[in-house]
């Protein structure tokens, strides 16, 4: 099992640039702010105590699109 997880911060200072993803109550966060994919760390599994949102799939589509412009990556189409 891994001890460590990689993970994206979620900031409320929103900038409406490719690598953000927009969340707000309806994804389960208290408050409009945005998935920046331009901050990924890699943290202990320990540190995350409980999980405070589900991503719909919607989401979790615009989070691979942040992430691949991020990355410099080609965005994978589905099958």
């Amino acid at each position: 099992m891994r001890s460590s997880v990689t993970v994206i911060e979620v900031s409320t200072t929103i900038r409406g640039i490719p690598s953000e993803v927009a969340l707000s109550r309806r994804d389960g966060l208290p408050r409009r702010c945005v998935a920046n994919a331009d901050n990924i760390v890699t943290i202990p599994k320990q540190w995350l105590t409980s999980r405070i949102a589900s991503l719909r799939r919607a989401k979790l589509e615009a989070l691979d699109a942040a992430l691949a412009f991020s990355l410099d990556l080609p965005l994978a189409v589905p099958s």
